[in-house]
Parts: C-alpha cells; structure tokens; sequence
C-alpha cells in the first residue's frame, strides 16, 4: 500500500496532493454544472429536462403510443432507470405523473390510468397500480426521431443511446412551462396556450423583425390548465415577456348566486395555478377562525368532477366585490405565478431568454430538424434508387439471370462482375422472390423510380432553397395546430385576461363587523379570549388549572384595546379579531409580540379624545394621549423608558401616588409633562423599592378606593397627602388597601 500511496496518478497511485480549496472549487463547480446542465433547467429547443425525454423516449421504444394499450407506470420507470437515468425510481414516477396531471401540464403528455393525485393535493397511487401511454402531444415531440432528426449520445453506463433533445413539432417549454432550481439560477416558466404559440411562430416566420408587443396582439399571456383571471397590467407583462423576468397576478374566477330575499353567496369555480384546493380551504377557514376576516361568515367545497367552493357572507349589506377583494389579499385565491426564463440554449448554456428569443430558439431547432430529415430521406431515397436499378436489371436480362443463379457456385460475385452490380444491388437480387418477376412488377418499379426521382429533386431544391424551407416549417405548424386547435378539447383559452376589479385599495374590514358586545379577559398567564355579552358574575369564568384572571374589559366587537406591557411597550388588539370564549382562548403573544419575561400591566378599550398617565417602577412618568399608544405592528411601539406599572386614565385634575411601602402622593396634575415617549419628570422618591400605583380625581369629588369586594372607600382628609411632586410623601391612611393599590378589583 506504501508504494501505491506514492506512486504519480499517472504511474497508477491513488493519491493526489491538491490545495483543498481548489479541489473544493473544482468538485463543487462540476456539481453546479451538472445540476444545471442535467436536472433543474429545461432545453430551450423541447422544453424538457432529461427525466421527462427520458421517460417518452423509454416509451416510445415500449410502443407506448396512444392508440396502444395501457402499461403499467412501473414498467416504464423500470426501464427509464436501467437504461437512461441513474437515479431513484421514485424520483422517474415523480417526473412521469407530473407529466399526467391536467391541473399541472396545460397538455399532458401522458395519458395516465388510476389515481395520479388530483387538485387537493392527494398523493398518487403507487407505480404499481397505475398504467400509463402516450398523448397525441408527446407523439408530437418525437414525430421524426427515427429520421435521425436530432443528435444521440451514449446512456450513462454507454450501454444504449439517449436523444439529447426530441424533435418537438410544437414549443412544449412555453406550452406546458417548466420551473427547476439550480445552484445559483432557477427557472419558472408559465404555461401557454399551443393554438396562440403556433399563431406566434408563424407571425416570426413572416416578419422576423416583429416585436415582443406583436407578438403579444397573438399570444396575450399565459394560459393555465387551472384556468383563472391573470390581472397584471398590460404593460407589466410586456416588460416581463421582453426581458424575460417578471410575473403575473392570478385570481379565482368567481360568481355570485342569487338566493332571492336578498340573499347571496359566492361561489368559485377556478383557482390560480398550483393552489392545493384543500390547502385553500383550510385557510379560508382559518381566517374565519382568527377573526381575520370579518366579512366571511362560511366556507364550502361542493367540488365534484367541476371545482365549486362557496363563500357564505356574513351579512348581506357586504357588497360581493368588497368581500372577494379582501380575501384576495389574505388568501391564495390571488397567486402571483413568476416568469423567469433561464434555460438551457442550443448549445447547452443557460441564460434568460424573452419570448421573441424562446420562439427563435424554437423554429431554427425545427429548420435543424426539418434539415436533417430531409437529408435522411435523401439517403434512403438514394440507397433504394441504387436497389431499383439493379432490379431493372434483372427485368433487361431476365433468363441470363436466372441462369446465373441456378447454375453458378457464387452467384452473388458472378451477378458483380456480368452486370457490373454494387453489393447492394446483387444482394436485393437474390432476395427477390420468382412471383415478383411479372412484367406488372417491372411497371410497378419503374413508376416506383420515377416518384423518387421526383421526390429526390424536390427535397434537393428543399435544401438549397431556404424561402421553401421556412414555408414547409409553417405547413407543419399548421398541420400540428390541428391537434391543438380551438375546436379540440385541449384548444380553447382558459385563462382570461383581465382588470382587477375597481375596488379601494384598503378596505375597511371594520365597518362590515357586527357591533355586539363582549367581556375580553386577559388571564395571568397570558390566555385572552372574547366572550360574549357583558358578563355580571365574573366569578363564573373558567381559566386553565392554576391560572386566574388579570384584567377583565367589558367592550364591543367594534373597539380597539390597548395593552400596556412591563417593558414600555404599547399594543393595539382589535376586539373582533380576538378568539372566541370557547375553551380558554389563545395566548396573547401569538397576536403581539410579546417578550417572555414581560406581562401586561394595563389593558383597556382606546377612547378617542381621552389620556394616561403612564409611570415607571423607578418613579417616574408623564401624560400621554391614548391616539399617541396606537400600534400598527405586532411588535408594539415603545411609549414609557423603564419598568412599566400603571396606565392611569386621565379623570380629574389631582395625581395620586402611592410607593410599595405604602406612602402615599397627591400633586396636581399640571406638574405633569404630555410627552409621546420618554422617561417622563419623578413623580415620588423612594428609599428602597419603588411606584405601587398611579391614580388621577378630580379635586370637587376627592380620592377613593374599591376593594376587592367592589365597594367604594373615600380618603378622608386627602389634602394632608398633598405635597411637591417628587416627595417622599405620608404612609396611607389607616385601612387603606392591603394590596398597596387604588383598586383591588380586576379590570
């Protein structure tokens, strides 16, 4: 093993000295290309990655064509995987039912018996349940492949020959699109219509100096076997088409059934491309349970062989566009499908292509073919020219022939040298049958030989006539457009093409929320939940085991509430959006975002017009307006800098402050600064520990306080606690709350 390990490569060692950098370098930019060149990114020329050629080229030489019989799928990818691809079979079956499912291929290329999955996004059966053939579209991609129409290479083990791209008699990649990731590129090509695509290429054969804004008069855009209503303006999908990069909004073709007494309901028979049906579904019953959408009050799937999802209002004042509007922006039933077309060129190297370039690439792969067909021909018509004669030869000299062949040992070498024959010749002259050598026959071959005569000339002057070569490209393109055209069931446009509907912009959801009234309870562990109607025995609300209430607000669907977290924070809860008072509701950090070492300190309803005083643990605070803590984002807006305690609502002229050893505070409110944010001015000194509470009065009516009960206790001689803000202030008044706080009632 020594003196292997130190032997060159060259003198058969095993063992390379090499910086690992490079050789990382190179061994990864071997895999990026090889990812690229030979899985993720389609040819240009068919539209194919080599799983899909590979696996109609295995059925082609199975006879898988569609008038045969069905095969089973697992026959197909048997020999898919032992002949051509050196990859898992689950991987071929992945590529063969793709190619079979109608909601993903705009034309499938296989004709697929047994469950091949469906549109809620089912599984297909396994390949050994299922059968599969041809379509009349995949025997479009190989029309010609036996005429040496395209290059072969050796297989992965060299053992057989694969085509390195098919025929294809129609632009499959813009016809059924294509979508892969490769390293550091990715491809997504929409489906078109064939019927506009053929339309479009016969437009370029015409006028090869037409413009992608021509082209567009023919082939408007993409074509969904889904179906649905692509809304991207105009000019977006010019500029999409024309670099190549860019992308389309798709939206659910919908309508509205009359139920009479002004009911309705909506129901939704096409949805965007590649949206799972049952994926749909769940979310439309999701954002019906998160109060997300207040507008929809039900959701259906009545889908049979058509699609039929029903959308139930949840009050019929609610215009239908105003719904469909709001939930086209919460759900997939608007897509937005990309278009970035990075395929492979004609000589194998990927690059963006627009759609002017996609179709060249297309007809000068069908002038190649059409080329090389024509040269096959020439050289069978050649070969069976050569045949031909040396039969008319037998027909001049017909008894020297047969004398020839009975009496002489070689008779073969004998014909040679008498007629001067080639081994072809000789060879079709002994295979010839005595019935054939009736005068008829002779007729036969020499018509035979003229029409090749005839024919040769032609594809001769085909050759050398390019004009004649472009016109036979678009007889062929009208010929396929026969298979795809708007009488067939596959020719007909399903996706429309339209506006989106004049609706505003930002909808406001919360005018169409029914007003009722509901208790929001906000437990200490962080549970809230809306329950309705203003319950009057709190008492009988149920928390989670070793739970218990917090804050409890009696409010309307309509309103807004305001949290007030212990890190400053300020939250903004829409009442209706709140989980129901089944169960014991939902955390409150999976509305905001909430730390996990903070809780909420102050939750109440938002009251245009109305104040806080918002204070710290350390002492410190300020007024602030209730329309300055309003937050637009989950994560809150920052109000109060340091611990915060209270958020006392702003009722009288007087503040009332009271430390955790129970010395208490009175100065007017005036002293305080109304800031947005801030630390704010000291409103008490403390020794040790710090603020307990925060509460304003009014000075005509003094101060009081509730206890746990409820009941109402007065201050007597409140004004002896009066001092300068800041103070240390006096101990409370005997009796005062055990807590240390103004109110021991939950709210």
């Amino acid at each position: 093993m020594a003196d292997d390990a130190t032997r060159t490569p060259e003198e058969g060692g095993r063992i390379v000295e090499e910086p690992i950098g490079e050789a990382l370098a190179k061994r990864y930019l071997a895999y990026a290309l090889s990812t690229i060149t030979s899985r993720a990114l389609p040819d240009v020329r068919d539209g194919l990655k080599p799983v899909h050629r590979r696996v109609l080229y295995a059925m082609k030489r199975l006879n898988l064509t569609a008038d045969a019989a069905f095969r089973k799928s697992a026959k197909v990818v048997g020999d898919v995987m032992g002949d051509y691809h050196p990859h898992g079979d689950q991987s071929i079956y992945d590529a063969l039912v793709r190619l079979a499912q109608d909601f993903n291929s705009r034309y499938p290329l296989i004709d697929g018996q047994g469950n091949f999955g469906n549109i809620d996004g089912d599984s297909p059966a396994a390949m050994r349940y299922t059968e599969s053939r041809m379509t009349k579209a995949a025997e479009a991609l190989l029309e010609g492949i036996d005429e040496n129409a395209v290059d072969f290479r050796p297989s992965y083990d060299g053992s057989k020959e694969e085509p390195s791209v098919l025929p294809a008699a129609f632009p499959n990649l813009l016809a059924n699109g294509a979508s892969g990731i490769a390293v550091g590129m990715a491809c997504s090509v929409p489906p078109h219509n064939v019927a506009e695509l053929i339309d479009a290429s016969l437009l370029l054969i015409d006028n090869s100096k037409a413009t992608t804004a021509d082209l567009l008069t023919i082939m408007p855009g993409p074509d969904f076997p889904t179906g649905g209503i692509v809304v991207e303006p105009p000019e977006s999908i010019l500029d999409a088409y024309e670099t190549g990069r860019g992308g389309f909004r798709v939206r659910a073709r919908w309508q509205t059934e009359d139920l009479g007494r002004g009911q309705w309901r909506i129901v939704v028979t096409e949805i965007p491309y590649q949206v799972q049906k049952s994926k749909l579904v769940e979310a439309l019953a999701a954002v019906i349970e998160n109060k997300k959408a207040p507008l929809l009050g039900d959701v259906r799937d009545e889908s049979a062989e058509d699609m039929r999802l029903v959308l139930e209002p949840k009050s019929r004042t609610v215009e239908p566009a105003v719904l469909m509007e709001s939930l086209f922006k919460l759900t997939a039933l608007e897509a937005r499908i990309s278009l970035n077309m990075n395929v492979l060129d004609a000589a194998g190297v990927p690059r963006v292509m627009s759609l002017k370039d996609v179709l060249r690439a297309f007809l000068d792969h069908r002038r190649d073919v059409l080329q090389r067909r024509t040269a096959f021909r020439l050289e069978k018509i050649a070969q069976r020219l050569d045949v031909l004669a040396g039969l008319l030869i037998v027909f001049l000299n017909l008894d020297e022939v047969i004398r020839i062949i009975r009496n002489e040992d070689d008779p073969k070498a004998k014909l040679i040298a008498r007629f001067k024959l080639n081994e072809t010749q000789a060879e079709a002259i002994l295979n010839t049958r005595l019935r054939q050598l009736r005068k008829l026959e002779e007729m036969e071959i020499r018509r035979e030989d003229a029409a090749l005569r005839a024919e040769q000339a032609e594809l001769q002057g085909l050759l050398e006539d390019t004009r004649k070569q472009w016109r036979k490209i678009a007889g062929e393109l009208k010929e396929t457009k026969k298979l795809f055209g708007a009488g067939t069931p596959w020719g007909k446009r399903r996706t429309e093409l339209g506006e989106a509907g004049e609706v505003p912009t930002e909808i406001d959801v919360e005018a169409f929320v029914v007003r009722e009234p509901v208790t929001v309870v906000l437990s200490e562990k962080g549970w809230i939940r809306a329950m309705k109607g203003h319950l009057a025995d709190l008492s009988e609300i149920k928390y989670k085991e070793g739970d218990g209430p917090q804050h409890i607000v009696q409010c309307e669907t309509t309103d807004k509430l305001l949290m007030f977290a212990s890190d400053g924070r300020a939250f903004t809860l829409d009442v209706h959006k709140l989980p129901g008072g089944r169960g014991h509701g939902e955390p409150v950090r999976l509305s905001v975002e909430l730390g996990d070492i903070d809780e909420a300190v102050a939750l109440f309803k938002y009251e245009e017009g109305s104040k806080r005083v918002v204070a710290s643990h350390e002492g410190y605070g300020f007024i602030i307006p209730e329309s300055e803590m309003l937050a637009t984002k989950r994560s809150g807006k920052q109000i109060l800098n340091g611990r915060a305690m209270q958020a006392a609502k702003v009722l009288g002229d007087q503040v009332a402050v009271i430390g955790e050893r129970k010395k208490m505070l009175i100065f007017p409110l005036s002293e305080l600064p109304e800031m947005t944010r801030g630390k704010g001015v000291k409103l008490q000194s403390y020794a040790d520990r710090g603020l307990a509470d925060v509460k304003t009065f009014a000075k005509d009516e003094g101060l009081s306080w509730e206890d746990s009960a409820g009941r109402t206790r007065v201050v007597a001689e409140w004004k002896e606690y009066r001092g300068k803000r800041g103070g240390a202030g006096k101990v409370a008044p005997k009796g005062f709350s055990r807590s240390g706080r103004f109110s021991d009632v939950i709210g």
